[in-house]
């Protein structure tokens, strides 16, 4: 029997043994890498599997509150969701200070590390891949390939409605200090997003090359994004000499700016 009907049938029975029996089996495959919240298809476009996440809200609703840590850094959390195990083996460089990687996410052989920060559940991180400091990976966010996520990046994370995208950012894309991305945001391969560039769902892009608004929520392959801002045309706005931040693509990526983005060897 699959992993996602073993999930089904226990929403529908309710039993609390083989509920835990499957909700620790999920955790385990998360953890591998063998499923994951969120997957591209051959079309390029990404599908959310609902399962992945109703099966981890199943591990909410079993856990029950346990001590953890020690006297001096004592943590409270429910006994489903400890912080995952690594071993030397795993070939990911955790480096001290701070940081917490909660179980039931994947964190692939090559990914850095570095303090503090976080990776929650559900999450999926790929080979290659640098987490600096203060940076944040959501509940089941999907960071592809050599990506890097410089300090304090905030990638938003989504169990509830089990249905919703999480936010996706695929291959060699570069997230500048400070961005924010939410609401099932999908940066497409190669992409580069400045310092303090920050995307929702709703957000419109103005695409200074093209000459056009992107209304969906998908960043263009190999794109440069920058932070920019528009004027408010309201007669208030125009006397008040009001603008709204929105984020403007100056250019597409060439030979420059990879030089620019590419993480220096010596910190592998």
């Amino acid at each position: 029997m699959s992993l996602e009907v073993r999930v089904a049938e226990c929403l529908a029975s309710g039993d609390p043994v083989e509920t835990e029996r499957t909700f620790n089996a999920l955790v385990d495959a998360l953890n591998r890498g063998q499923i994951r919240a969120a997957s591209r298809q051959d079309d390029g476009m990404w599908q959310t599997h609902a399962w992945v996440k109703q099966g981890l809200l199943m591990g909410f609703r079993l856990g029950r509150l346990t001590a953890a840590g020690h006297d001096r850094a004592p943590f409270f959390d429910k006994h489903t969701f400890p912080l995952k195990s690594l071993r030397l083996e795993d070939r990911v460089r955790l480096v001290p200070g701070g940081s917490a990687i909660r179980t039931g996410s994947y964190v692939a052989p090559g990914v850095i590390c570095m303090p503090p920060m976080y990776i929650n559940t559900g999450a999926y991180v790929d080979e290659g891949t640098m987490i600096d400091s203060h940076a944040l990976v959501g509940s089941c966010a999907q960071i592809g390939k050599r990506v890097h996520l410089s300090a304090a990046a905030q990638v938003g994370g989504v169990l509830e409605p089990a249905g919703a995208l999480p936010v996706i950012v695929e291959d060699d894309v570069f997230v500048g200090g400070g961005c924010g991305l939410y609401e099932g945001v999908v940066v497409r391969t190669g992409a580069v997003l400045a310092p303090d560039v920050t995307l929702t769902g709703s957000t419109r892009i103005y695409d200074l090359v093209n000459e056009c608004i992107l209304s969906s929520r998908e960043v263009p392959a190999r794109a440069v994004v920058v932070p920019g801002a528009r004027a408010v045309t309201s007669s208030f706005g125009r006397s008040q000499g009001l603008s709204l931040y929105t984020p403007v693509i100056v250019k597409y990526r060439d030979a420059k700016t990879d030089a620019a983005t590419v993480l220096e060897d010596a910190l592998r």
